[in-house]
């Protein structure tokens, strides 16, 4: 190969190998050095040769990234209702790929393609690639729910279909899914679930085929609603018989058998502390001064794993289902409640075996001591977060006399609370506060009242002792150097903490800290730099954004997120198959030995339990968020034309979205904000008109009117309140960017990074469980 040809391929391949990459000249020249390829006067050449031949694009200020016309990329295919799509590339940092109606091959919404770019990204302007569907290669959709609509007799016959269901999914409700008799038999305004079997086609390219397997019930009839957001989401709602059967023959009390080998703890005043509505008790806490002037704490938590075994159709149902998921007006439960609520509940003063975890902690916050055993408690008290915060407070009146006999252990708990928080903070673990939401629903399910509710020092401390638990657990199974279950939150790519500095820079945070080596404690520093200010919102939310998001993990990755080096979910077995898995090794590692057999049986299917519990976490995430922003839109649909105060939440290329005072969010779109054109402002995230040179920008308080309130679709529109405004219509507005694949901003409006806050249960909405722990 001549010396030049050599040149340029290697050069070539330095892109190649960093795809979405931006190289200045002197990176280039670097690694060039390194590979030998040349001089700098032949790289010059090399990279004018490479621009000329389309090979690499520049922003013409000496930055370089490969062009990416022609190649060939996979990932998952989003629709959008007017027809087009974006691909969402396999790699996190990769740009999203936009399909051009006529180019989708006929995909579906969650299909994974094959995509040729026919255009490359440009990250200097803000453009992202484009490209044509070439395959498809699985389908992601094999059902849906939607409205069954009968068809008349004449079209029965002449075309073998009863009728055709229409999704309340915006990205499906273009298409008519016709089903067959071979199915069940519904009624006009059933909701249904359909099992998809023909899909669109250059024949059919607004229908697929399907049969029904599920008639939920009329659309009017109250719970229809959220159960056909469960059943889309394919939340497992029945048990199995035989999953039932193994439930009622276990016993609804403590037997003398079960408690063999186990310490005894009866006499130890541990009490539950949970919501109001709070149904299921998995853990109780306990406290008291040591002689030496160092806490004891004792947290102990139902032991689940006695009565779900392993290879039994419960623990089958159970891993299928993942965890619990809590909806605003039911729970559909890991375990039937005969177990969850029964003989697995930590209920007052009955006997219930435990796994419990004993601490020693000194009045610095250091673990000195600890000890992880089975044990029997009774519970010597049902507390409630609302009435612990009261006694804390000294407001006794009214209050039972479980309160005011154990006023002194909770007043001791707070105190160590304030020294376990202080010692998280100081190594760095990075905590927003913000209020939770709870919606109030009827008898019939109609939502009546969105409450606020801001934690108290009793959520606050036993979310403490829950973390203190998680970590002494996994810390003590890391060192012992057997496979485990670990909740795990990475460290964040230098590349998106690199963006996210100079983001901060644009406000005047000046952020010394390397973003290769970013620690949580840097992060921190810069919540408490922007906290009060105006600009807190959009720091935090842009900082999220920049973070992973936690799973579960065989590998001890560490808790970037609590700046804990070892952590694992250990206290929520009613609720989470994860810690039901973790109880399970404790047990086995103690009565079995920590031999190869027992160590290989669970590093065998580890990964799977791992893979399994992160899925279905996200599953009950996203079907409690849609119930949640159906009954929100339901709540507001009988208040529009009227007006509110309201923070912008996100801006992108489309409009903003706002929050109001009752968590409520909506968007007020591009083409409602008539009294100018704005162009958005990618690294600023703001929206600026270019004749007025009015800007709006996260965090900032605005004044809006609710225009539209969809609720089959979930949706609000809002307009901005500004009575004083001229009125002036721009009929191209919403074209601007309309293109780009914004990663920034999906469905969840910009906070797809938050679940790393272990303090948070996705159940915020009710007080039943709700810790994440």
């Amino acid at each position: 190969m001549a010396q030049n040809e050599k040149i340029l391929a290697g050069v070539l391949e330095i892109f190649r190998h960093n795809p979405q990459k931006q190289f200045r000249v002197d990176q280039i020249e670097r690694m060039a050095r390194r590979d030998r390829l040349g001089n700098f006067t032949e790289l010059i050449k090399a990279l004018s040769y490479l621009e000329h031949e389309k090979k690499i694009i520049t922003d013409g200020k000496g930055q370089y990234q490969l062009a990416q016309e022609n190649t060939v990329v996979e990932g998952v295919f989003r629709a959008n209702d007017k027809g087009f799509g974006f691909v969402r590339l396999d790699d996190e940092d990769a740009d999203d790929v936009f399909i051009q109606k006529d180019y989708t091959n006929y995909a579906v919404d969650g299909d994974r393609v094959r995509v040729k770019i026919t255009a490359g990204g440009n990250p200097w302007n803000g453009k992202g690639p484009e490209g044509q569907v070439t395959e498809i290669i699985e389908r992601g959709l094999e059902s849906l729910v939607g409205e069954f609509h009968p068809l008349t007799d004449e079209q029965v016959k002449l075309s073998h279909f009863i009728g055709y269901v229409l999704s309340n999914n915006k990205k499906l409700h273009n298409y008519r899914v016709y089903v067959s008799e071979n199915g069940l038999i519904p009624q006009m305004g059933d909701m249904v679930k359909v099992s998809i079997k023909d899909y669109p086609d250059k024949n059919n390219p607004d229908s697929m085929t399907g049969a029904i397997i599920d008639v939920i019930g009329n659309k009017n009839d109250p719970g229809v609603d959220i159960m056909s957001i469960v059943a889309a989401h394919d939340v497992r709602t029945e048990w199995p018989e035989d999953a039932m059967k193994q439930a009622n023959a276990i016993p609804d009390h403590v037997t003398e058998e079960d408690k063999k080998g186990r310490i005894d703890i009866t006499d130890q005043p541990a009490v539950t502390i949970d919501g109001d509505d709070s149904k299921d008790f998995d853990d109780a806490v306990v406290l008291w001064k040591l002689p030496n002037g160092n806490y004891h704490l004792g947290v102990h938590i139902a032991d689940v794993s006695h009565y779900v075994t392993e290879n039994t159709p419960l623990n089958e149902e159970a891993f299928k289902r993942g965890n619990s998921t809590y909806l605003v007006d039911r729970v559909i439960p890991m375990l039937p409640f005969r177990l969850s609520n029964g003989i697995c509940s930590l209920n007052e003063g009955v006997e219930r075996l435990v796994l419990s975890c004993d601490m020693e902690i000194t009045p610095e916050g250091e673990r000195v001591n600890y000890k992880i055993y089975p044990s029997v408690m009774r519970s010597h008290g049902r507390m409630t977060y609302n009435k612990v915060n009261k006694t804390l407070a000294g407001e006794m009146d009214g209050l039972e006399d479980k309160y005011v006999k154990l006023r002194p252990m909770l007043e001791e708990m707070a105190d160590l609370h304030n020294i376990l928080y202080k010692k998280r903070h100081k190594r760095g673990a990075i905590d927003f506060e913000e209020p939770e939401a709870k919606i109030v629903v009827d008898e019939k399910g109609k939502p009546v009242d969105i409450v606020l509710h801001e934690r108290g020092t009793a959520e606050k401390m036993i979310e403490s002792f829950m973390l203190m638990a998680n970590e002494t657990v996994a810390e003590d199974y890391f060192r012992k150097h057997v496979p485990f279950l670990y909740r795990v939150h990475e460290t964040p790519d230098a590349e998106r903490i690199k963006n996210f500095f100079e983001f901060c820079s644009a406000f005047g945070l000046n952020i010394k800290a390397d973003p290769n080596n970013v620690k949580p404690i840097d992060l921190q520093k810069v919540v408490s730099k922007t906290e009060g200010t105006p600009e807190e919102a959009v720091v935090q939310m842009m900082m999220l954004r920049s973070l992973k998001q936690a799973h579960y993990s065989e590998e001890d990755l560490g808790h970037f997120g609590l700046a804990a080096q070892y952590y694992t979910h250990f206290t929520s077995p009613i609720r989470r198959y994860s810690d039901l898995m973790v109880h399970r090794m404790i047990h086995e590692y103690a009565d079995q030995g920590m031999g190869d057999d027992v160590q290989k049986h669970f590093a065998s299917y580890l990964p799977d339990v791992a893979e399994q519990t992160s899925t279905q976490e996200r599953v009950s995430i996203d079907t409690e968020r849609e119930v949640n922003d159906l009954k929100m839109t339901e709540y507001m649909a009988d208040q529009v034309g009227q007006h509110f105060e309201a923070v912008v939440s996100s801006v992108t290329s489309f409009g903003m979205f706002i929050q109001l005072p009752n968590t409520v969010e909506g968007l007020v779109h591009i083409s409602n904000l008539d009294d100018d054109f704005y162009s958005f402002d990618e690294k600023t995230l703001t929206l600026t008109g270019r004749g007025t040179h009015k800007q709006y920008k996260i965090g900032m308080p605005i004044k809006v009117t609710l225009i539209n309130a969809n609720v089959e679709q979930h949706q609000l529109d809002f307009e901005v309140y500004d009575p004083n405004a001229p009125k002036h219509k721009h009929n191209d507005r919403g074209m601007n960017n309309k293109r780009r694949g914004n990663r920034g901003f999906r469905n969840d409006h910009g906070r797809r990074n938050g679940n790393f806050r272990e303090n948070r249960n996705r159940n915020q909405r009710r007080g039943n469980s709700r810790r994440s722990k």
